[in-house]
């Protein structure tokens, strides 16, 4: 995984925006890409960090039930998604992105991704 993640960081051209690790009992990964087919070429090409350690991987343990693996793939058309962060750094999908203030304007989240007219937020607003 380190040489896969350095690769992905000298190499912006391959599609990864970003990612974030998380190390204890579980371990885990969250990866931004700007579009699938950027990650399916990462994922199946033989000359880059993936392809060849996920094989190996698999023949030494899948069937094991040793190490378990949580993995989840999601396409979100551009403007379709929010990340909301009150009180913290810049992190996740903002890092890998853009990071914006919410519009007064538009205080529920259905309001600013287009997914309703109402505007009457559950909570009173930062």
């Amino acid at each position: 995984m380190p040489r896969m993640l350095k690769v992905l960081s000298q190499h912006p051209e391959l599609g990864c925006l970003g990612f974030q690790q998380w190390f204890g009992r579980t371990t885990l990964l969250v990866q931004y890409w700007r579009d699938f087919d950027s990650l399916d070429r990462f994922a199946r090409d033989r000359d880059l960090p993936h392809l060849e350690p996920w094989r190996r991987f698999n023949r030494a343990v899948r069937a094991s039930g040793d190490v378990g693996i949580w993995h989840e793939t999601f396409r979100v058309r551009v403007g379709e998604y929010e990340a909301v962060y009150g009180n913290m750094p810049v992190f996740g999908l903002a890092a890998a992105a853009r990071h914006l203030p919410t519009a007064r304007k538009a205080n529920t989240a259905a309001a600013r991704i287009g997914a309703s007219t109402t505007d009457e937020p559950a909570v009173e607003p930062y």
